[in-house]
């Protein structure tokens, strides 16, 4: 029982971990600094982090959350998407669109701490923001709350958005095969829960999608990339 709570805590962050969700607490707060076109120029508080980048992917993951029956979604670093709010598409807002009954978001630069375990964990943008060291513990919370979904979306460039400090908001910058090696490391132990991974390349998005379980029921040994 016990156990059972303590899996759907958020995860318990490392010291750079927790001071870079302050530095992101003042970039919502104070606004940041970006690169646009070779300039430097200041966002400001409260727009930044806001924008629903699963839009880009929404039809072909509306296909994805009907064939898996998915109802409920955990959006796992949400930023300041709002489910409920009406204009995500035409008149319908995120949460209707999808069909879903039940939406939990979880950001801990705006407060939103709560966690809970539902049919499908999609968590955009979010995983190069992430201190190395506390990347596995993130990435396994993302599958421990999952019922039959994981969709990840992560960026493999810098971004424009400079941390307050002046680093580059992304701080895990690494290839697709490098995020991909990284998933399978941490699903194998998550058999039942097919996984989605989306990897932005040049402007482009190139993806993947399997399910471990899947890996014993073929004759082959070789599992091709």
């Amino acid at each position: 029982m016990f156990s059972k709570i303590f899996n759907n805590n958020p995860p318990l962050l490392s010291k750079k971990g927790k001071e870079l969700i302050k530095l992101y607490e003042k970039m919502i707060t104070e606004g940041y600094f970006k690169k646009v076109n070779d300039k430097i120029v200041k966002i400001k508080k409260d727009k930044g982090f806001e924008q629903f980048l699963i839009r880009k992917h929404r039809h072909e993951i509306l296909n994805i959350l009907s064939s898996f029956e998915i109802s409920s979604l955990l959006d796992y670093g949400s930023g300041g998407c709002d489910w409920e709010e009406n204009g995500f598409h035409n008149q319908l807002s995120a949460k209707k669109f999808f069909n879903l009954d039940e939406v939990v978001t979880f950001e801990p630069s705006r407060k939103k701490n709560f966690i809970k375990k539902l049919d499908c964990v999609i968590s955009f943008d979010v995983l190069e923001h992430v201190y190395i060291n506390d990347l596995k513990k993130v990435i396994s919370t993302i599958y421990k709350n999952a019922k039959k979904l994981v969709i990840i979306r992560v960026a493999t460039t810098e971004a424009g958005a400079l941390l307050p400090n002046g680093e580059n908001a992304h701080i895990t910058v690494r290839p697709p095969i490098w995020w991909k090696g990284y998933l399978d490391a941490i699903s194998v132990d998550y058999p039942n829960i097919t996984t989605y991974l989306y990897c932005d390349v040049a402007s482009k998005t190139i993806s993947t999608s399997w399910k471990n379980l899947s890996y014993d029921q073929k004759k082959e040994y070789k599992i091709v990339l």
